[in-house]
């Protein structure tokens, strides 16, 4: 584990990723105290598979969505 300050991880972000890749987890402190902590991802499908609400197998949309129902439209003054 190494400890670094904010300025430093700013300045330094891609050497402390390649340390965190190989295994290294780098603590990261502001004025002394940790704030964060920079560790690799092991397994990057797990996030893919997370993006979004839902995945686009489950997501379908209806063909009338855009239009707009007449009482809602009422309701804003649109029509």
């Amino acid at each position: 584990m190494v400890a670094v300050g904010m300025h430093q991880a700013k300045s330094q972000l891609s050497k402390l990723v390649q340390r965190a890749e190989e295994g290294e987890e780098v603590i990261i402190e502001r004025r002394g105290t940790p704030v964060a902590r920079l560790v690799a991802v092991n397994d990057a499908s797990a996030f893919a598979a997370t993006r979004g609400m839902f995945p686009a197998s489950e997501l379908s949309i209806a063909d009338d969505f855009d239009e707009l129902p007449d009482d809602v439209a009422a309701a804003f003054g649109v029509r």
